[in-house]
């Protein structure tokens, strides 16, 4: 009886349903956070525009990011689209960020916000609109809990139904500075 236990003891720990499970994500894991403040330099109809706004995000093995932003124009912009038009531009949404070599004092991100706004304004009538923005960025380890990060993409934006505003006038390439504190 002794030696059948044993047996089925031998047995059951060769067996490879017991053998180490393959997984994703393997190993030591690390989860950090950050949020804060960012700016964003752009053109909206051949007038300089700035956008303010906010993001923070789920730091996930110190190089990938599942985070939230959202950013709203703040000076006045008069678009020449065939009629004088002030308008207001928000939007925000889903953000998505790969981090290249995260502990080096210098270092890029790749970057996609994924998300919708909202459009108004003299002579525009409110319009939902859909927003696609990628991104690349140069970050720099100031300290520990703070990073400085600056890039450039671009803002493409669709989903305008109007006779003289069209996705075209709110989409543009962007500079972008922001303040990232957190664990990182």
């Amino acid at each position: 009886m002794k030696r059948l236990l044993l047996f089925v003891g031998l047995l059951a720990a060769s067996s490879p349903a017991l053998a180490q499970e393959e997984t994703l994500i393997s190993g030591e894991f690390h989860s950090g956070g950050f949020g804060g403040p960012v700016v964003k330099f752009t053109e909206l109809g051949n007038e300089f525009a700035v956008f303010v706004g906010g993001r923070g995000g789920w730091i996930i093995n110190h190089t990938f990011v599942l985070g939230v932003g959202g950013y709203g124009l703040v000076n006045d912009i008069d678009l020449d689209t065939g009629l004088a038009r002030a308008i207001e531009l928000g939007y925000g949404g889903l953000e998505l960020e790969y981090i290249n070599s995260s502990a080096d004092l210098v270092h890029f991100t790749v970057f996609l916000l994924v998300g919708g706004g909202g459009v108004s304004g003299t002579a525009v009538a409110e319009e939902s609109v859909f927003v696609l923005e990628p991104a690349i960025n140069g970050e720099v380890n100031v300290t520990r809990y703070f990073r400085l990060h600056a890039g450039v993409g671009y803002r493409w934006v669709t989903g305008i139904d109007q006779t003289d505003l069209k996705g075209s006038d709110l989409s543009a390439l962007f500079g972008q500075v922001q303040f990232k504190f957190g664990t990182f």
